[in-house]
């Protein structure tokens, strides 16, 4: 079981919940090709009492585990017409059971097609981050796997042609376990590891995991260190990904800070770094993993725990680093524990909580700036999904998201694709 990963709960929840174990790999204990794949849809649609507008929710893919991918975790991007995504396991079993994860395509409309099948090893294991589009090739992470099993950058065309640009390795302070989403800022992408860099933030049979760094690679594959965490008041171990604003880049750490629950820094494109935020102090959030928002200039997050009732927040920061709670989560009926990248749809905030709502089994909210926080889903756990740790993306006033888990009822319930019209 790994210390964090996007596929199970943040760090010091306390909850317990369904984590995935990846394969193979020297790195911390962190907890058919072309095939056309697509399942049958659910749809209710609800009239809110204090609108005419009628909101509708669907599920337009059930994923159906083996070489139909398992477990989505990552946010969903939208290229020239169709959505592309990440299933942290799944695909066609190479020496494994499982699969070590795929790229799909998906059409507003639920058409699944399955891009490239992780093939372990050198070829990367365990992709949990979303994908970055850079003149229309795509950019993307594993976990795991890669010549020394610390992860890899790779690339994809929309046809579903793959190469990896770099393997991590945990050697000699170098960065290990991509986990973020990466940026890509004119030209060069940008992105964090979870563990390498140096210091002294996770050890395991006298091995030193490091505390995460910061990174750039470019699009041909050549990579640098761009700053590296050394823990405690620093911050220590980076979940998300960076958000750029006015060319600089700005990010989180899911641990440290003076009070040990995370911090929120900046950093510019040549390696100048600088902590701005402390998170954790009375009913502050704590335990930033999801990279932050910019809405004219002011950034906007969540924090999987802490807040009134420690089930975690959403937050505005400023770039200089002043921070505001704009809602505690109650762990109820209003969700619980947010993971996932907020979107801004016309001037509206929209995120998902890993769990709260009805049934326990997680919500899609809405809130505006000023921190009027709304449920506009919740998720049963059945047939229309559970466990949402993704953000969403918005397509002609439309947002389509992923569930971790949920779909079928039973042991097969392997995650959804979703679409919700607010």
């Amino acid at each position: 079981m790994r210390p964090f990963s996007l596929i199970g709960f943040a760090l010091s929840t306390g909850i317990t919940a369904p984590l995935l174990t990846g394969c193979g790999g020297s790195q911390p204990p962190i907890g058919a090709q072309g095939a056309m794949l697509q399942g049958p849809a659910f749809s209710h649609r609800l009239l809110p009492s204090s609108a005419h507008r009628v909101l509708s929710y669907r599920v337009i893919h059930r994923f159906v585990g083996g070489p139909g991918g398992t477990n989505p975790s990552s946010d969903l991007i939208y290229v020239n017409g169709s959505l592309y995504g990440t299933a942290a396991q799944g695909g066609l079993p190479q020496n494994t059971g499982n699969g070590f994860g795929l790229v799909y395509s998906i059409t507003t409309s639920g058409k699944i097609k399955i891009l490239h099948d992780f093939a372990g090893g050198s070829d990367g294991e365990n992709p949990e981050a979303a994908l970055v589009d850079v003149g229309g090739t795509l950019y993307g992470t594993t976990y795991r796997g890669g010549r020394s099993g610390d992860g890899t950058v790779y690339r994809i065309t929309t046809a579903g042609v793959e190469k990896v640009l770099y393997a991590f390795s945990s050697a000699t302070d170098e960065p290990s376990n991509p986990v973020g989403d990466l940026i890509a800022l004119d030209g060069t992408l940008y992105g964090a590891t979870y563990v390498g860099g140096g210091g002294t933030c996770f050890m395991s049979s006298g091995y030193n995991y490091g505390c995460g760094t910061i990174y750039s690679i470019t699009t041909t594959g050549k990579a640098k260190t761009l700053g590296t965490f050394t823990g405690k008041r620093e911050g220590e171990w980076p979940t998300a990904g960076l958000t750029a604003v006015d060319g600089l880049l700005y990010g989180t750490t899911s641990q440290g800070g003076t009070a040990q629950q995370g911090t929120m820094f900046r950093i510019t494109t040549s390696g100048v770094k600088k902590k701005l935020y402390n998170f954790g102090a009375g009913t502050d959030g704590r335990n930033p993993n999801a990279t932050l928002l910019d809405v004219n200039g002011t950034l906007y997050g969540t924090t999987a725990g802490g807040g009134d009732s420690k089930a975690g927040t959403v937050f505005a920061i400023s770039t200089d680093g002043a921070e505001k709670v704009l809602h505690s989560f109650a762990n109820g009926a209003d969700g619980a524990y947010p993971a996932a990248k907020l979107i801004d749809v016309r001037g509206k905030l929209y995120g998902t909580t890993q769990l709260g709502g009805s049934h326990n089994f997680g919500t899609i909210f809405s809130i505006t700036t000023g921190g009027t926080e709304k449920v506009v889903h919740t998720f049963t756990g059945g047939h229309d999904g559970s466990f949402p740790t993704a953000g969403m993306t918005e397509v002609k006033g439309t947002l389509y998201g992923t569930t971790l888990t949920g779909g079928h009822s039973g042991p097969h319930g392997v995650g959804t694709v979703f679409a919700l019209t607010p």
